[in-house]
């Protein structure tokens, strides 16, 4: 049994086809559990009501650094209150885009800080995105003290270096259908390095899908060639990677999928 433990079921994309055939694929495919991201109040919101109608998805939800700018006085109150619901395992997806800048810098920072101060009220673990702002996401992560309740880099995409820093924070890394392209050597060698115990994998469906899907609409049953992949990278068996992972997300959520 997979888990795939970071996929937007509720996005514009995933909206066009229907929800129970996307997961019938996916349970087709042996993939039982699914982490829902939300990117802000109102995707939030859908997420979690998803999660409360399908015992084998659980919720993620927060702002997104692209949504920073939609953060106002009373966003963090309302986002508060969603995440204090017992079905949302994980604050974010929260970090730093320095790729795109969809946000102005100084408002994603400002906005990943409030994120971590609501994970370390709450106590749940943060869904850290960080693209091209490894410096400055490892920077902000100790400085508000994210290594008391650790966290998911998601859809990792940075180096060894980064990747034994965010270990030391308490941080596991989730990885992608990057792991499958074939220029990713970086990716691919932190994916055999890193210690069995803070590995997870992950689709960010409907987005960058593995190949032999690339540049199609990804969903979560194509999590298998990401385990396939990370199985080849370390010597392992298709369903080793898929306990180890299923119990890694355990570990840090404090959730598994029913079989």
């Amino acid at each position: 049994m997979l888990v795939d433990a970071h996929c937007h079921l509720s996005s514009s994309q995933q909206e066009k086809a229907n929800l129970n055939a996307i997961l019938d694929r996916a349970r087709s495919a042996g993939v039982n559990g699914f982490i829902a991201v939300g990117t802000d109040l109102a995707d939030s919101g859908a997420v979690l009501a998803m999660a409360k109608e399908n015992t084998n998805i659980q919720a993620s939800l927060g702002v997104h650094p692209h949504e920073a700018k939609s953060w106002n006085s009373s966003t963090e109150s309302l986002l508060s209150a969603l995440l204090s619901d017992p079905e949302v395992r994980f604050v974010g997806e929260t970090g730093l885009d320095w790729h795109y800048d969809l946000s102005p810098r100084e408002t994603q920072e400002t906005v990943f800080r409030a994120q971590i101060r609501l994970a370390r009220q709450l106590g749940k673990p943060l869904m850290i995105h960080t693209r091209e702002a490894g410096v400055d996401t490892l920077r902000i992560l100790r400085e508000e003290g994210a290594e008391q309740v650790g966290g998911s880099i998601h859809c990792f995409s940075e180096d060894k270096a980064f990747a034994a820093q965010a270990l030391e924070l308490g941080f596991y890394l989730s990885f992608s259908g990057i792991l499958t392209f074939k220029k990713a050597e970086s990716v691919q060698e932190v994916a055999a390095w890193a210690p069995e115990d803070r590995i997870l994998v992950e689709t960010d469906s409907p987005y960058l899908a593995p190949v032999p899907y690339r540049g199609k609409t990804n969903e979560p049953a194509y999590v298998t060639y990401v385990a396939e992949q990370l199985a080849a990278l370390r010597g392992l068996s298709f369903s080793r990677v898929a306990e180890i992972t299923t119990r890694n997300l355990e570990a840090l959520c404090g959730w598994a999928p029913s079989s």
